[in-house]
């Protein structure tokens, strides 16, 4: 009897490992272990072999001249070759100069950090849950339990044209939790932080951040909205199974690869920042950023301990796949060929 039970129990256990081996995406195990190459052109061109349309890096190593990286199209149909210095729709990587916008208006006191969201926008009590309580600090850490507005189905099926309806998507909608006591990732509580800079300093917060950030560090690739810009500089974006391309589609800002290093290396080394100023940043928010929106995806890291910044871009998405944990290997041995010199 025990002989036969042991024989379940393997042949249980078997048909389990085979099962769970047919699920594993295979594409990221093999993404992962195949031998590095030697350079960071070679590794682009490996990653297109994945199925990306196309893809910039742009390397800035201490002591070096910026390297720029290209591979794929830049637009599929046309058959235009990927451009290093085409401009792109960095998404979620444009939180970093929200939040170095905040930390100057904090600086400056015209905001304060503890301040709660009502003494800024008293229209949004009984709005918003527990916006008596919530702090303009939960809002940049991403502690306000406020629901993303882009979870809502139909902020995809029937896009806000403006801030004011995309923020209405989760009026009256309960907390996600009781503000500071858990973290959750918002694209809400950025929204009120652009609003609220607006607010304060009485024009937009995109002019704001031109004048404090843009102009100071010299980028003039980087721009608010597609309206200010050529859209044949703009590297086509691709959504898995979608059959046109996303260039025209708004998403807020674009810059290009070498605009969006330069600005991460003033970060960290805190030249974007007056004196007094990356002490309040460094207590509120990070250093790096990645950024996802239908079309575009985008990562960027600086590594300290080599003196390098990395900018990655790759104009492929499929929520539904895994195109974002594949950008990321991508990304992970980048870094890895930099380390190796």
């Amino acid at each position: 009897m025990k002989g036969k039970t042991k024989l379940i129990v393997r042949i249980c256990l078997f048909t389990g490992t085979a099962i769970s081996l047919f699920f594993v995406p295979w594409i990221l195990v093999w993404a992962w272990f195949l031998p590095l190459p030697n350079t960071v052109q070679e590794q682009l061109d490996e990653a297109i072999g994945h199925g990306f349309d196309g893809m910039i890096v742009y390397v800035d190593e201490g002591g070096k001249e910026p390297a720029f990286y290209a591979g794929g199209w830049k637009d599929k149909e046309a058959r235009i070759p990927a451009d290093p210095h085409a401009l792109f729709k960095i998404a979620s990587i444009s939180k970093l100069y929200v939040a170095v916008a905040i930390t100057k208006l904090v600086y400056e006191k015209r905001l304060a950090l503890d301040k709660i969201l009502v003494n800024y926008f008293p229209e949004l009590e009984g709005k918003i849950a527990y916006a008596d309580e919530i702090t303009i600090k939960m809002l940049v850490q991403h502690r306000s339990g406020i629901p993303d507005y882009t979870y809502i189905p139909s902020y995809w099926e029937n896009p806000p044209n403006t801030s004011e309806e995309a923020l209405e998507l989760i009026f009256d909608l309960p907390a996600h939790f009781k503000p500071d006591e858990d973290y959750e990732y918002s694209n809400t509580n950025y929204l009120l932080l652009e609003e609220l800079i607006s607010k304060t300093v009485g024009y937009s917060h995109h002019q704001f951040i031109k004048e404090e950030i843009l102009i100071p560090l010299k980028l003039e690739n980087t721009f608010s909205s597609l309206v200010e810009v050529d859209i044949n500089d703009v590297m086509s974006g691709y959504y898995v199974g979608h059959p046109h391309d996303l260039t025209t589609v708004e998403y807020g800002m674009l810059a290009t690869a070498e605009d969006v290093g330069i600005f991460l290396r003033a970060l960290n080394d805190g030249s974007v920042f007056k004196e007094g100023e990356q002490e309040i940043y460094s207590s509120i928010y990070v250093y790096e950023h990645g950024g996802l929106v239908p079309g575009y995806q985008s990562l960027s890291k600086y590594y300290r301990d080599i003196d390098a910044v990395v900018i990655q871009f790759i104009n492929t998405t499929d929520f539904e796949g895994y195109e974002w944990n594949l950008s990321q290997i991508v990304f992970n041995r980048i870094e890895r060929i930099l380390r190796k010199g």
